[in-house]
């Protein structure tokens, strides 16, 4: 049930991060060029905007009741030490929506100017409400800043030192927010592209919204293999096993080797049907090609993932599509850099419409990756899921229902973005696709009687 709201979840928080950030810089271009497309655009993203802010609205609700019904050791254990970054995430949340409000309303409203700076904390507590659920996490994978009694009773805690002084939680920060970027940059893009290849639309309008956020992409995709790579190598230090897993790697070896696709064989604990590299996980995981990687064998098979295969297939997944979406943004960066236009290969918009749910794969393997391989900890190394799991009955029940109000709010999101892409470009105020295009409105009150 967890794993299934967070899979719904977290694709809305990328675009509760990344998109509001891609509406705000396209009315400061309104703000500064003058174009009223500008302006347009950043008003039809804008409802596209509260339509996903309110579907997370729900989902983030439910998964604030899964804590405490599906965790309740865990949450009555370990409330103390993290409930400090989830009251922070609450008041996020009620700045967010205030000021989402203001800014929805406020676009006839408020000057042009008051009205943009209403927009910026609307990205920032977007980030910062992310930020205080990623310092969980990375507390779950790196715990420290409490003390530990021997009848299970938790003391001393510093919260801050907890929830930010972990060594997961910074590499996570920056991860889950670069992903955020190359997700909701694909995803936007890949819509317009598919609209010039079904639909034929290609006006000035549609090369625009296309151009922001692909460029935005195609800057975070390959900036993204760095911080994977710093990831990893903490991961290395902190979790060995979860790296073992990562490869599927049975004993400890120095100068261990990667293997490309195959599968980990339980049995005899061999990696079959995969090309092999000597050294190269030792060389990615300490830059070290001679480097000892501790294997699966280091600790007893009750403390290792019980899924090596599900863990190894998501994080090649991760791995592979992300250096995937990081050369589509290097060819769309060279072709703009060399000939100062977007792209025209009709491939490159098939591979922008592709780019779209691959990003979303890939963002999950990447959780997957996160969650599964901590396993069988809630908390690294200190209290076991068994331990932290609810012991009710009835889950089968919830699991459907819980599936049934997914699905549904699935068919209502992608109702109303329909809905949202089949109208009009304009209000009275927006330029129509090539029509005359007025001139963008100022402070200034128009002149008594004039024509």
């Amino acid at each position: 049930m967890q794993a299934l709201s967070f899979a719904v979840h977290i694709p809305l928080v990328c675009f509760g991060v990344a998109f509001p950030a891609l509406v705000v810089f396209v009315e400061w271009l309104w703000l500064r060029s003058g174009d009223p497309l500008h302006r347009t655009l950043a008003r039809r993203w804008t409802r596209v905007m509260v339509a996903l802010f309110a579907v997370g609205v729900v989902t983030g609700t439910i998964l604030s009741f899964e804590l405490g019904l599906l965790w309740p050791n865990f949450m009555a254990t370990f409330g103390s030490v993290f409930g400090l970054a989830f009251a922070l995430e609450g008041f996020s949340f009620f700045l967010e929506a205030i000021f989402i409000a203001i800014y929805v309303y406020g676009w006839e409203r408020l000057s042009p100017r008051a009205h943009f700076l209403c927009g910026l904390p609307i990205v920032l507590t977007g980030l910062t409400g992310s930020a205080m659920v990623i310092a969980v996490n990375g507390w779950m994978n790196h715990p420290q800043g409490f003390r530990l009694g021997s009848g299970g009773r938790v003391s001393d805690v510093n919260p801050w030192n907890a929830l930010f002084g972990n060594r997961f939680f910074w590499h996570e920060l920056v991860h889950m927010y670069v992903a955020a970027y190359i997700v909701v940059g694909f995803v936007v893009a890949g819509a317009y592209a598919w609209g010039k290849l079904r639909h034929g639309r290609w006006g000035r309008y549609e090369r625009t919204a296309l151009a922001i956020p692909l460029t935005i992409a195609a800057l975070a995709a390959p900036a993204q293999l760095l911080v994977g790579d710093w990831a990893a190598r903490e991961v290395a230090v902190q979790q060995p096993v979860k790296l073992a897993a990562f490869e599927g790697l049975q004993q400890t070896t120095a100068g261990a080797p990667e293997h490309f696709l195959g599968w980990y064989e339980q049995g005899s604990g061999q990696i079959k049907g995969g090309i092999e590299i000597p050294d190269l996980l030792s060389l990615l995981a300490f830059h070290d090609p001679h480097a000892t990687v501790q294997g699966l064998d280091s600790v007893p098979a009750s403390d290792r993932p019980p899924a090596i295969n599900v863990v190894r297939f998501a994080f090649q997944g991760m791995v592979g599509i992300g250096t995937l979406l990081a050369v589509v943004g290097v060819l769309v960066l060279f072709v703009r850099w060399r000939r100062k236009r977007l792209p025209e290969s009709v491939w490159l918009y098939r591979a922008l419409v592709a780019c779209a749910p691959l990003s979303l794969v890939a963002l999950l393997c990447g959780w997957v990756v996160t969650e599964v391989g901590r396993q069988p900890f809630v908390v690294y190394g200190v209290m076991r899921t068994s331990e932290a799991v609810t012991g009710a009955g009835g889950i089968p029940v919830g699991y459907a229902t819980l599936a049934l109000v997914y699905l549904g709010l699935a068919a209502a999101v992608w109702w109303i973005l329909r809905r949202l892409a089949r109208a009009p470009l304009g209000g009275e105020r927006d330029p129509q696709p090539g029509g005359p295009e007025p001139a963008p409105p100022t402070d200034r009150p128009a002149p008594a009687g004039g024509a």
